[in-house]
């Protein structure tokens, strides 16, 4: 278990770098992916299976699929059909597919081997994590979603076009 804890913190690591370092945004969000995977794994690992899962429908599913199509639609123009067929390279997704490979395996070694001492799973129902949320780090849920307003505000700034008002002489 120690073995697959570190193989998994090891991708989560190399795949963040690989997001902050890659200038293409669809090679990023293959990595983000990745990275989001194995966190996942490794919330699995330490007993945390109800997060785990939530890592994966809600950011690695949900999020990711909106982040790209948000860049698909942000690239329209009469040069989009070029950069597309550079993103859709077969060897930009070697390195993603790899860590993902890894990242399987490890969970089928991890699920079907025997030698791993059997821990007792806890069900923690979603109404108790929301009171848990909402009661116990109020103050950190209001400060994500803060933070999150102004992410929104400031894409909503950066992306917007401006208008050329076109003055009329009369």
């Amino acid at each position: 278990m120690l073995t697959a804890f570190w193989i998994a913190s090891i991708i989560a690591i190399a795949s963040t770098i690989m997001v902050i370092t890659r200038s293409n945004a669809i090679h990023a969000l293959l990595y983000l992916i990745v990275s989001l995977l194995s966190a996942a794994v490794v919330f699995l690992l330490l007993g945390a299976p109800f997060i785990a899962m939530l890592e994966v429908i809600v950011y690695a599913g949900a999020i990711m699929v909106l982040f790209v199509f948000v860049i698909m639609l942000l690239n329209l123009g009469p040069q989009s059909t070029e950069q597309e067929k550079q993103w859709m390279d077969s060897r930009a997704w070697i390195v993603p597919s790899a860590m993902a490979a890894i990242l399987v395996a490890e969970l089928v070694y991890v699920l079907v081997s025997s030698d791993a001492p059997a821990t007792e799973v806890v069900v923690i129902e979603p109404k108790a994590v929301g009171i848990a949320l909402f009661d116990t780090y109020l103050i950190g849920v209001e400060l994500a979603g803060i933070l999150l307003l102004g992410g929104l505000v400031a894409a909503y700034h950066i992306g917007r076009r401006e208008r050329v008002v076109e003055e009329t002489s009369t």
